[in-house]
């Protein structure tokens, strides 16, 4: 690994290919003792808790212009298309540039794009199409902003600290999930749409702040990739070769196309299950988030994740979801589907660090586009297909498919840490030098 006095000095056996090293217990909050990264946590918090409150008012807006829920997967395919378009290409971009200068100019434009959906709602002016523009231009955003995002951690808080920072960025996004809709439902109720969508674009201020404030001299950037050509190969190949990398993304890419969409099947989950309507929905989704803040503060404590930690993440991720979507009750499904969220997010954070470890500085931003498109540049094929089970079999089978994709995922996990086991016994002790966990 290179630049290694950007990284805390620490050796490349330490801070790469960290595929599965033996867990170590730590402070759950020990990222934090880092200024900058103190700083941005805040900033994330206000900013989170303002993106759960668009995606709810807009799920809402959606289901109450069109009553559909294949149109509603549709949207959200729409916003997340460019992910999986530009990504990879955007990938490149980032290991080029100066990231906290460019997340304060995507941060800017999330700010923007918000304001002028809520102008529009609020003046009784809002069509189908403008959602759907509006979403597109987001996701072109998202497309930058996400490998940024993911890749600037690690430069704030070095190896060492990574996982339990990718933990805690977890819980702040989980936390936001209860307490953004939570507002959500409230506002819909008293105030109408509109509302939410300032409030989100008033939101982005907290992070852009947060960025101009943060200690230059304390960050740790990898030195920038320079410009040649058959980079965006160069980042392809580099994954194909490269197991530590390629095994977690590809369950990435099971998990994220039809599991982690949420934003379609927990909304028809709630009106066509139960038939309740946008505060029950509200309440759904704040439990999923619940979960998921205790499961991210759980995996906050173990410094070195591992492969067989994310295969059991998948595996009992996929049980939950499929536990949830048999509930006889909404209240029943309320406590399932909080295990769900604690289970989701264990899985999410440890792809997340091994990927970040296992990486070189130099290619980070195109393995986390990688991961980025695995995650949410699915949600093209994954929210209409969602979307589509739920209308034709209802929100239980949606649901249900969800979880058994994730245990799909999980076995190949398995399968891949078995094969590898295998192949060391055969070549002998010494054979490999990466750690299962």
């Amino acid at each position: 690994m290179s630049i290694r006095n950007h990284e805390r000095n620490v050796p490349e056996s330490d801070a790469g290919n960290q595929f599965g090293h033996k867990k170590q217990k730590k402070k759950t909050f020990s990222a934090l003792k880092v200024r900058n990264f103190r700083l941005y946590f805040i900033g994330q918090i206000i900013s989170n808790s303002g993106t759960w409150m668009q995606m709810i008012a807009q799920s809402w807006l959606v289901l109450t212009i069109t009553k559909s829920g294949v149109i509603l997967g549709l949207v959200s395919a729409a916003q997340f298309a460019p992910i999986l378009f530009f990504s990879p290409l955007a990938g490149v971009f980032v290991d080029r540039s100066d990231k906290r200068r460019l997340l304060v100019i995507t941060q800017s434009l999330f700010a923007l794009l918000a304001l002028i959906l809520g102008v529009a709602v609020a003046t009784h002016s809002v069509r189908l199409w403008m959602v759907f523009f509006i979403a597109v231009l987001m996701g072109f955003v998202n497309a930058f902003d996400t490998p940024a995002r993911q890749s600037f951690v690690i430069e704030m808080v070095g190896p060492s600290e990574v996982s339990n920072a990718v933990s805690l960025n977890a819980v702040v996004m989980n936390s936001a999930r209860v307490i953004g809709p939570s507002i959500a439902g409230a506002i819909i109720v008293n105030f109408g749409l509109s509302l939410n969508f300032f409030l989100n674009s008033v939101s982005f201020l907290a992070v852009i702040s947060t960025l101009v404030m943060l200690r230059r001299s304390e960050l740790m950037p990898a030195v920038p990739a320079v410009v040649k050509k058959g980079q965006l190969r160069e980042g392809f190949r580099y994954v194909r070769q490269t197991s530590e990398l390629l095994i977690p993304l590809l369950m990435m890419f099971i998990v994220g196309t039809v599991a982690y969409e949420f934003q379609v099947s927990l909304p028809l989950f709630t009106t066509k299950t139960f038939h309740l309507g946008a505060s029950s929905y509200a309440n759904m989704t704040a439990a999923l988030g619940i979960g998921a803040v205790v499961g991210g503060l759980i995996v906050a404590k173990v410094s070195k994740p591992s492969m067989k930690l994310l295969v059991f993440a998948s595996l009992a991720f996929g049980l939950a979801m499929i536990a949830t979507a048999s509930m006889p009750t909404f209240f029943s499904a309320l406590a399932l589907i909080a295990v769900t969220g604690a289970f989701s997010i264990l899985f999410l954070s440890t792809a997340n660090s091994l990927l970040q470890l296992s990486a070189k500085p130099e290619l980070r931003g195109r393995v986390m586009a990688l991961y980025t498109v695995a995650f949410l540049g699915t949600t093209p094929f994954g929210a209409p297909l969602v979307g589509v089970i739920a209308q034709a079999y209802g929100g239980r089978a949606a649901l249900a498919v969800g979880g058994l994709a994730t245990l799909g995922a999980g076995l190949l996990g398995a399968a891949f840490i078995l094969r590898k086991r295998y192949l060391d016994n055969a070549r002998g002790p010494a054979a490999s030098h990466v750690a299962l966990g």
